[in-house]
């Protein structure tokens, strides 16, 4: 056992179980293990690496599945796969590449009884090699070997930390900001004795905690409460026991450490030594991003400036997770992850009202951006206001590319919101009828939401607080989850949520009554939750370039006319002497998510359209607009409905659907979908407009009828000026 763990390199987690030994046997009684391995990762995912022979090696891409990543998961010691990836997201291995072209039925034991080309057979580049993110949730029997990057001097490992709030003021908050600090350490929760103790080091505590900031405590009140106890012999023959459980005696931290392990700390010696000699336990006193809290007065200003933040977080349904992006010059744009670490991921975790940085994430593992990389080679002291206060270097074409865009997994505070919330009656933990706990007249009872006006944004914060991704569909019936009849009673209605709150209870809603028309038996809200979504983006510069005036006569609009791709006044003009004048540009829609975009109907639901010779799979999925600049919506245009399909592809990712000889329908994560100026309804009828200045407007997907990642990047506005002959646009974004 011990040879085992001097055989892994630092940042690398290997899970062994001693009921299984037939994946070694069946390697001909070679020794075969498996690993996650790669930079900037938490122990449950990472690149798969697998020992054959005598050495470490990886795995091709080729061919491999959301089967053989639960495969491995489950060898390593996990319940599950939650996702894997493609093109060395955790960085390129080095030696063989060992298996190549690996299909698993899911049921395996382990990766080496999957089918595969055989050991060092592949036409593979590291660039290929595969990674798997596996459930934190460990099976039972297997033991972690290893060694974490946060270890202490002397071996011991602070495992958790936590505020007990001693005021009955404190207790009343949520969440909990001020209290003695207690660390688990062994499976047991120690004191921390105070003699030392600074700001610098409860900077650290509240970062660990998901707090951004700290403030020196009013100690008088905890000391006569302290004195108070040790003049009562029975209360001072308390603390003389629990002082025998101080563990940690001194702390010193620099301020900017994401652990108290990377804090100098010193442990109690044991037996001989007095504990905490003229101290008493560490109290420490936080400061809450303004996210979680819903009353003013809060000391925390938002990044910590007067102006806002300069940095936001993309890609991620929860909260305290995403893609990295920093306005610059006006423009949102990404950070290269060249570099990238903890103090530059807290800095952007404080800036934004979190915590410190649990993973500086790299490799686009939350969603390429789109639009320039405005940062690369980051490096902060931890104590900035701002990441963009940070040194770093510009971004030269060519040295980036938003593949290596970066990210940031924050510690944010415990509410206790996903205790008051579940799903009843799905088919699996990712769907069901949604049931709240609400207190009435002093009970605290469960029941269900009513389902009338239930929509995405609603389901987007009842999956965020139930920790399940992105919601993915809203349901407005549940009959067929009907789970247990005793939770049919209505205890929420009028719920309209904004998609950003931390809790169902924090949208506004009737309240102190229920009014539902419709019972919660059949007309009860549901959710079905989903860790990735599509995210659609439209390319403003293509938008803003390929714009211009056309005059076409009406005898060539006829199918755009059985469409309703123009002005009212067309229906009023000589036909087909007439002619429109429109406003041509392209659209060229990319989806930057983590799953395909798909449309809401099956096939059996899309319409064929005889005149353009191919089916509509969805009603509305783009509109066109132009705007007076007081607001006025003066002239329109839409897709009455599309055709969709993957134009084109990033290098390595392929096309999936055409709609070409009645060909499925959808855009590919990572392609793109190309409307090109020169097609019917790709314009807007501007024949009755009057020269002046508009905003040109594009919106996708404006309904939601397909659930998305992120809806705010939907929207593409462009000033322009119209002369009454020409068309000049500018300033799109």
């Amino acid at each position: 056992m011990k040879g085992a763990v001097q055989g892994l390199f630092l940042g690398t987690v290997l899970l062994l179980c001693s009921a299984r030994t037939a994946s070694g046997q069946a390697a001909g009684r070679k020794k075969i293990r498996v690993r996650l391995a790669g930079e900037k990762r938490t122990d449950y995912e990472g690149r798969v690496e697998v020992f054959y022979n005598g050495q470490w090696g990886t795995v091709c891409d080729d061919d491999f599945n959301i089967q053989a990543a639960t495969v491995v998961c489950r060898e390593l010691g996990y319940e599950e796969a939650r996702t894997w990836a493609h093109s060395a997201t955790y960085g390129q291995g080095k030696g063989p590449i060992w298996l190549d072209n690996v299909k698993c039925r899911g049921d395996e034991t382990s990766i080496f009884t999957c089918e595969s080309n055989g050991w060092g057979v592949n036409d593979c580049k590291h660039s290929e090699d595969v990674s798997v993110v596996c459930s934190e949730k460990p099976l039972a029997g297997f033991e972690v070997i290893g060694q974490s990057l946060s270890t202490l001097q002397g071996g011991n490992k602070v495992e958790k930390v936590r505020i007990r709030p001693l005021l009955a003021s404190a207790r009343k908050r949520n969440p909990v900001t001020e209290g003695v600090v207690e660390v688990k350490y062994q499976g047991k929760w120690k004191q921390v004795c105070d003699v030392g103790w600074n700001l610098n080091n409860s900077r650290v505590v509240c970062g660990m905690l998901g707090f951004p900031g700290e403030h020196k405590v009013n100690m008088k009140i905890y000391r006569k409460q302290w004195d108070l106890k040790m003049k009562n012999p029975k209360t001072r023959l308390y603390w003389a026991i629990k002082k025998k459980s101080f563990w940690i005696h001194k702390v010193s931290c620099n301020g900017n450490e994401a652990h108290l392990n990377r804090c100098r700390i010193q442990v109690s010696a044991g037996k001989n030594q007095l504990p905490c000699e003229n101290g008493i336990h560490v109290v420490i006193s936080c400061v809450a991003g303004p996210a979680f809290l819903q009353r003013n007065g809060n000391r925390f200003k938002k990044a910590f400036q007067d102006k806002q933040a300069l940095a936001r977080l993309k890609g991620r349904a929860q909260t305290g997770e995403g893609r990295v992006e920093v306005l610059k010059n006006g423009q949102w744009g990404t950070i290269c992850d060249d570099g990238w670490n903890l103090l530059a991921a807290s800095v952007v975790c404080r800036e934004l009202g979190f915590g410190n940085a649990k993973e500086a994430v790299m490799g686009a593992l939350f969603g390429q951006g789109v639009g320039p990389i405005h940062m690369r080679r980051v490096s902060c002291t931890g104590f900035e206001a701002s990441i963009t206060d940070c040194s770093f270097r510009e971004v030269i074409d060519g040295i980036c590319k938003h593949e290596e865009d970066a990210a940031v997994r924050c510690h944010v505070p415990q509410m206790g919101f996903r205790d008051k919330i579940r799903l009843n009656g799905g088919r699996n933990a990712n769907e069901g009828r949604v049931e709240i706990q609400v207190e009435i007249n002093g009970t605290t009872s469960w029941g269900s939401v009513c389902g009338e006006k239930w929509g995405l944004t609603e389901a987007m914060v009842v999956c965020r607080q139930l920790g399940l991704g992105f919601g993915n569909h809203a349901l407005q019936e549940t009959w067929f989850w009907q789970g247990d009849h005793s939770m049919s009673n209505i205890v929420l209605s009028g719920t309209s949520c904004s998609g950003t709150e931390l809790s169902l209870l924090r949208c506004t809603h009737d309240r102190g009554h229920v009014n539902c028309p419709q019972d919660g038996g059949r007309f009860a809200a549901g959710v079905i939750c989903s860790e990735s979504l599509p995210d659609l983006v439209l390319d403003s510069k293509e938008a803003q370039e390929s714009a211009y005036l056309e005059d076409r006569p009406l005898n060539q609009l006829n199918c755009a006319y059985e469409e309703g791709c123009l002005a009212k006044t067309a229906d009023t003009m000589n036909w087909p002497n007439g002619y429109r004048r429109l406003l041509r540009f392209s659209s060229r829609i990319k989806n930057i998510g983590r799953s395909d975009f798909r449309p809401k109907g099956g096939r059996e639901s899309w319409i064929w359209h005889n005149c353009h010779q191919h089916y509509h799979s969805m009603e509305s999925f783009s509109h066109y607009d132009l705007f007076s600049m007081n607001g006025t919506k003066v002239a329109e245009g839409h897709k009455a409905s599309f055709c969709l399909e993957d134009t084109g592809c990033e290098a390595g990712i392929y096309k999936q659907y055409a709609c070409a000889n009645f060909g499925d329908q959808g855009i590919s994560m990572g392609c793109y979908d190309l409307y090109r100026h020169d097609i019917d309804c790709q314009w807007i009828d501007i024949t009755d407009l009057k020269p002046g200045n508009y905003v040109f407007q594009v919106h996708i997907n404006p309904n939601g009828e397909v659930a998305e990642s992120d809806f705010s990047n939907n929207i593409v506005k462009c000033q322009c000026r119209y002369d009454g002959s020409r068309i000049f646009m500018h300033g799109c974004e």
